[in-house]
């Protein structure tokens, strides 16, 4: 019994070593990507359709699993009406027609599923890609950083109304619904301008809403774009998006928690493709009121990875590009979490003056960078002495390491039950780059 302090103090250094670098990434006692996401979803036969969705859904409306439903041309939900969707049930969004499914200011979706019975979304084509049908867009009635403090999604609809393509308003807690174990398949159409559909838009949402477990795969455009509303969103997941996995804009106060973006350097568009973009405008400067709160982002146990069997040959072909971008009047806080495989880690507008006053808008924490060819870099710009030493200093707990995947990440190579959770004891501080 002499030594039992001896092994209590191994114990509890061990313990509380263990749980520490369990800390940054995804975090969970168990793999919770498990059951309700599918990685190889082009290998998935779901049926054909038994009922079809068109036009304007003005009356509550239920969704059954026992039926497989067709979204045939843009499907709008208004009137303040909810369209509830049961455990299970599937949605294709057809091809021909640009398949989508818009919920407007004021209507509501109920979609949630179970860990054991999730809801898809997903493409009717036999051989599945990305962009085979438009998305889901849900408008609600939060406030944008716009003058006015409204706007509109105009994805080349026809004879639609402005009430059934406008957000924004002045309601913070505004209530769209609930999207919880939902996975959302090859959408992202191409529109006649060039842009895309996003797998899941979120314009002027409000706090109200529920966002979790969300699975957004093999998207065309974006896999999730969020347009200003006050929104919190948890285990999110974007795999092998073509351009964004998740871009923030017109003025988003947004937390997004324990959630992870999976790139591949050969699924990527020459128009933008990085894990998270993060901003207050687009193009035109001009429509901000910039006296409102602009985009800001806090993001925690976050895990982004570029994953490659040859990243260094990848990134000399320029397949690889940064993970985060941050532009101007646009605020960051970001810790505990883990960007790997990435050319540079983290990259700035070149509008933003590095002085204390832009740096404190823009936070990493406790990070895990690993395997970048740089970490944070001005655009345009080599010299990233500042950038470097400013993050790299003591108080800001963050972790340099050059591993492989299958030494960081717990099982990558699960084609069917991934695990991008870090593995226990392999975080080794390297010198930064």
């Amino acid at each position: 019994m002499k030594n039992l302090p001896q092994i209590l103090s191994v114990f509890l250094l061990v313990f509380c070593s263990v749980n520490a670098q369990q800390e940054k990434g995804i975090i969970g006692t168990n793999n919770w990507l498990n059951s309700w996401t599918e990685f190889t979803p082009e290998q998935v036969e779901y049926g054909e359709a038994t009922e079809i969705l068109t036009g304007n859904i003005t009356a509550d409306t239920k969704l059954v699993k026992k039926n497989i439903y067709m979204l045939l041309g843009n499907v709008f939900v208004t009137n303040n009406a909810t369209l509830t969707i049961e455990p299970g049930t599937v949605i294709i969004g057809d091809f021909k027609s640009n398949g989508a499914l818009i919920i407007t200011k004021g209507a509501t979706i109920i979609a949630e599923g179970l860990v054991t019975d999730p809801i898809v979304f997903t493409s009717n084509r036999s051989v599945k890609k990305a962009g085979d049908w438009g998305g889901l867009i849900i408008l609600g009635n939060a406030p944008i950083n716009k003058f006015g403090n409204g706007s509109s999604v105009n994805h080349d609809f026809k004879s639609v109304s402005y009430e059934q393509i406008s957000y924004g308003g002045e309601n913070i807690e505004d209530n769209s619904g609930i999207l919880r174990y939902v996975r959302i398949e090859f959408a992202g159409k191409k529109l006649p301008d060039g842009d895309n559909f996003n797998a899941l838009l979120l314009a002027g949402v409000g706090s109200q809403t529920i966002m979790e477990n969300v699975m957004m795969s093999f998207s065309e455009g974006n896999s999730l774009s969020v347009y200003g509303g006050q929104v919190n969103l948890s285990k999110m997941v974007s795999y092998k998006s073509n351009r964004i996995d998740y871009n923030f804009n017109y003025g988003t106060q947004c937390n997004i928690y324990n959630s992870l973006a999976v790139r591949s350097s050969y699924i990527s568009s020459p128009e933008g493709s990085r894990t998270m973009h993060v901003a207050s405008y687009a193009n035109d400067k001009s429509e901000i009121d910039f006296s409102k709160k602009q985009t800001s982002v806090i993001g925690t146990n976050l895990t982004l990875i570029n994953s490659s069997d040859d990243l260094q040959s990848e990134i000399k072909m320029g397949l690889v590009k940064e993970a985060i971008y941050v532009a101007e009047a646009a605020s960051l806080d970001m810790g505990k979490s883990v960007i790997s495989g990435f050319n540079p880690a983290v990259l700035f507008e070149n509008k933003i003056k590095i002085n204390n006053e832009n740096l404190d808008k823009i936070r990493l924490t406790e990070m895990y960078f690993n395997n970048c060819k740089g970490n944070i870099f001005v655009e345009y710009n080599s010299n990233n002495e500042d950038l470097e030493s400013w993050y790299g200093n003591s108080s800001f707990f963050n972790v340099y390491s050059k591993g492989l995947d299958s030494e960081t990440f717990i099982d990558i190579k699960n084609s069917k039950r991934p695990d991008f959770r870090l593995r226990i004891n392999k975080i080794i501080a390297s010198s930064l780059d």
